[in-house]
């Protein structure tokens, strides 16, 4: 999920915040649009032929590749582990031993087929929100990670409700729904909401 509070288009940026960033930002619209454009290159970085035949997405140095590609652009921090504790994520100083430990899982995981592919990636994305690894984009870089896994294994791209996320509404509602039920133990949610 992403971790910073819904704003309108009008709202200033947080002073706090705005210290990192990269381009000389006012306003949260103008922030939106920027991080748009941003991701949008590094998603068809992430997608090229070249990279995700190339590339074990299933590694610390790929997903925090992936991290600084989305977000390069827009602040000073892309890709660096965050150094504080939000009120979402794992305590920051356990953010690499439950990284590890996640890749290590999934690579279990993918490797043995413990889980149909879309509940294996599910599983994947939910504990990669859940550690929380960066200040910022948290749930946007997690999406992408599993889209770039997708197509890494030959499956279709996830439609993730075919609208996007990071914006409120009933699409945003019902990945948030489905991220709880997953907190919960229950992965359906999220594999229905993923292929939506």
């Amino acid at each position: 999920m992403d971790d910073l509070p819904v704003r309108t288009r009008a709202d200033p940026i947080d002073a706090a915040e705005a210290e990192d960033l990269i381009p000389p930002l006012t306003a949260q619209a103008e922030l939106n649009e920027w991080e748009e454009q941003n991701i949008i290159a590094g998603r068809h970085w992430a997608l090229s032929k070249r990279v995700h035949s190339q590339a074990e997405p299933l590694s610390e140095d790929f997903l925090f590749k992936l991290h600084r590609r989305m977000f390069d652009d827009t602040w000073k921090w892309a890709g660096e582990i965050r150094t504080r504790d939000k009120n979402i994520g794992v305590p920051f100083y356990k953010i690499r031993v439950c990284l590890k430990e996640l890749l290590d899982d999934a690579r279990y995981w993918r490797d043995n087929r413990t889980y149909s592919f879309d509940e294996f990636a599910m599983r994947f994305h939910h504990r990669l929100v859940q550690i929380h690894l960066f200040p910022n984009g948290n749930g946007r870089h997690a999406r992408l990670a599993v889209d770039v896994i997708a197509r890494k294994s030959g499956q279709p791209d996830f439609s993730w409700g075919s609208v996007n996320l990071a914006k409120p509404g009933e699409a945003r509602a019902a990945y948030l729904d489905a991220i709880h039920a997953a907190d919960d133990g229950d992965y359906r949610p999220l594999v229905t909401f993923s292929r939506s």
